[in-house]
């Protein structure tokens, strides 16, 4: 079989914006407006890992993005790492071999990052890293892996506090590094105001102000294990008790919804006394009940973000984080899942002042890092 040549000089003034999860799409959506504002050409690869239809495209419209140009509609059957990081892998090289963009953005730290990442590298495409840097120092997690390679095989690196970019100086990095602030700030200051205009999920779930929890649990160190699943069963049942009257909202994850079912604990789960399971939600009901929440629990790092950003407190329902700034302002307390650790974290944090600052930038992200992609098209960067 003759081998497919693919030559440097051979790449477009175009550039690709990869995404493949729904936290993934919030935070590339002011990069993916940006450059199609631009005077270059752009189109976006969705690589599928959380891919679903109905969620997807409510996602893409609720942040006013036009549908992603191609879509690995296959990857959610994937069920192994190695299996659906491969199979997105051959997707987006196939995409890029053909589009031949001189320039790939990919954000953050899921498996489609990785595959995006590589399939880049490979082919001898600029590669960007928006959300570079970050560290949990936990290498038993998937996400660790993925963005410590993402980081040592890309061109830029974009990273969104200074902490972020020391980290990836100390890990010796070969590419250049940018300190721009979040993407996610963008989105949050870009859809709030939004989503105070459409929003009824509070009148819908008949909720008032300030005077409701919302959890959220997805990652597999926690909703893999059946032994953790009990354990925050446990400290619900705990929160129900000790703040009688106030609602936990819970828009639960597939694959927390899927554990439940193969370790037989939906129907008690799902009886608890003051917990409402809701499907997932769209980013701008999701945004408003974050917004207006008494305080948040969460095991995902984009949410430890939007909740230091919207002045809500936080904890975190793991061992570390790698968005430790959160911590050092004050809006996030780790306590992993013990029911003690858990009541005490959420009783420091309600009575915590709500006058931390935002570390993660002024909303100008996707503006700063589109400018250093622009110098790359031009090849205005050495």
């Amino acid at each position: 079989m003759k081998k497919k040549t693919f030559e440097s000089e051979d790449l477009k003034k175009k550039v690709c914006v990869v995404v493949g999860t729904r936290p993934g799409i919030i935070k590339m959506s002011p990069i993916i407006k940006k450059a199609q504002e631009s005077e270059y050409p752009s189109f976006v690869i969705h690589a599928g890992q959380h891919y679903s239809p109905s969620m997807d495209d409510q996602f893409f419209k609720d942040l006013d993005l036009k549908e992603p140009e191609y879509k690995l509609e296959h990857i959610k059957d994937c069920e192994l790492h190695g299996e659906q990081t491969a199979e997105m892998l051959k997707g987006i090289e196939r995409i890029l071999y053909e589009e031949r963009p001189k320039v790939v953005l990919v954000c953050g730290d899921a498996n489609f990052n990785l595959a995006g990442a590589l399939a880049a590298r490979k082919l001898h495409i600029n590669l960007g890293h928006v959300e570079s840097g970050l560290r949990s120092d936990d290498w038993r997690m998937p996400e660790e892996h993925n963005r410590v390679m993402i980081d040592h095989i890309s061109e830029f690196l974009f990273a969104p506090t200074k902490n972020t970019a020391q980290n990836a100086i100390e890990d010796n990095v070969k590419g250049n590094i940018f300190v721009t602030g979040n993407t996610i700030v963008d989105a949050v200051y870009e859809n709030e105001e939004l989503a105070e205009e459409k929003s009824d999920i509070l009148e819908t779930l008949g909720l008032k102000k300030k005077n409701y929890f919302v959890l959220t649990a997805h990652r597999e160190g926690n909703v893999d294990s059946k032994e953790k699943l009990e354990m925050i069963s446990k400290f619900i049942k705990e929160m129900g008790d000790k703040y009688e009257g106030t609602p936990i909202i819970f828009p639960i994850h597939p694959r927390t919804k899927k554990r439940l079912k193969e370790f037989g604990m939906k129907e008690e789960f799902y009886s608890i006394d003051n917990l409402q399971v809701l499907e997932p939600l769209g980013y701008i009901d999701f945004l408003q009940l974050m917004n207006h929440a008494k305080l948040v629990l969460t095991d995902s790092g984009g949410i430890q973000e939007e909740t230091c950003i919207l002045k809500t407190p936080c904890v975190t329902l793991r061992e570390n984080t790698e968005r430790p700034e959160t911590v050092e302002v004050g809006s996030n307390i780790v306590t992993g899942l013990s029911i003690e650790d858990v009541l005490e974290g959420v009783r420091e944090m309600l009575g915590r002042k709500k006058d931390w600052k935002n570390p993660f930038g002024d909303g100008t992200a996707s503006n700063q890092i589109m400018e250093v992609v622009k110098d790359c098209l031009e090849d205005r960067l050495s």
